[in-house]
């Protein structure tokens, strides 16, 4: 499969990690810090993640421009079946990736596309590239023959809000009506809606010493705490040694094609 889009005066080709399996790690090696420590360790997402790659290597990509051969940016995505309704949503990332793996074990036909990770080096981001990401998606949907591609947004600016609930911060606006959020602003300005907020997408548990590593703070005291890159709050049990947080995200939907 041939995806290509034009970026300012660029040419940006999609590379499927079927086609060329090695890119996957030549990216890591290149951009070993694109999530937040703690992000990386899932207690669902992150022991199944490599399970993308094996299961559906055709929907797994990096985004290179043709005339420097640069990479930059990746996405990750996943196929499943979904009844169409705000009801019959996964509860968040978690539940999405075990619904689509388990979809591809027993047989069962997709029909909806998900996005799983639109993954911008720092030093390329503020140049639109998880946009770029975003349409590479989309045009990927409309190629396998979906009519949809969902999104468990992650919100870039809820970071500097963590005690503000997900529910509450989908509705914050900037003064043109748009999200407050600049990812969530994004997606609607390719035409996407909300659909609902997920407030428990992703659980990460670990040992005290674990998130004090992952965070480089202490915690001194079983409490709730704020943390750095935390979209919401840690809560600290000392006396046994655990560490629990879950992480919201937003699910968005953008209609295949764009207005479709």
């Amino acid at each position: 499969m041939s995806i290509e889009l034009t970026w300012g005066d660029e040419q940006v080709r999609a590379i499927f990690h079927s086609e060329e399996p090695d890119l996957t790690s030549r990216f890591d090696q290149l951009f070993p810090s694109v999530w937040p420590e703690y992000n990386r360790h899932g207690d669902v997402l992150h022991p199944a993640w490599e399970q993308l790659y094996e299961c559906f290597p055709e929907y797994q990509f990096v985004l290179v421009e043709e005339r420097t051969g640069r990479m930059i940016a990746r996405g990750n995505t996943i196929p499943f079946v979904w009844d169409g309704t705000v009801d019959g949503l996964p509860g968040g990332i978690d539940d999405l990736i075990v619904l689509g793996l388990a979809g591809q074990e027993k047989g069962l036909e997709p029909n909806t596309i998900s996005a799983m990770a639109a993954e911008v080096p720092r030093r390329n981001r503020s140049k639109g590239f998880g946009v770029l990401v975003l349409k590479t998606m989309a045009a990927l949907a409309e190629a396998r023959g979906f009519a949809n591609l969902l999104a468990p947004a992650r919100p870039s600016w809820k970071e500097r809000y963590p005690l503000a609930p997900i529910s509450e911060y989908v509705t914050w606006k900037a003064a043109d009506g748009l999200p407050f959020d600049p990812w969530l602003r994004a997606h609607l300005m390719l035409g996407a809606e909300i659909l609902k907020p997920a407030p428990e997408s992703l659980r990460i548990t670990g040992t005290v010493a674990e998130w004090e590593s992952w965070t480089g703070l202490a915690y001194p005291a079983t409490g709730t705490y704020v943390f750095p890159w935390g979209l919401s709050t840690l809560d600290i049990d000392r006396d046994a040694d655990r560490g629990r947080y879950w992480e919201p995200n937003v699910w968005i939907l953008h209609k295949v094609p764009p207005g479709g």
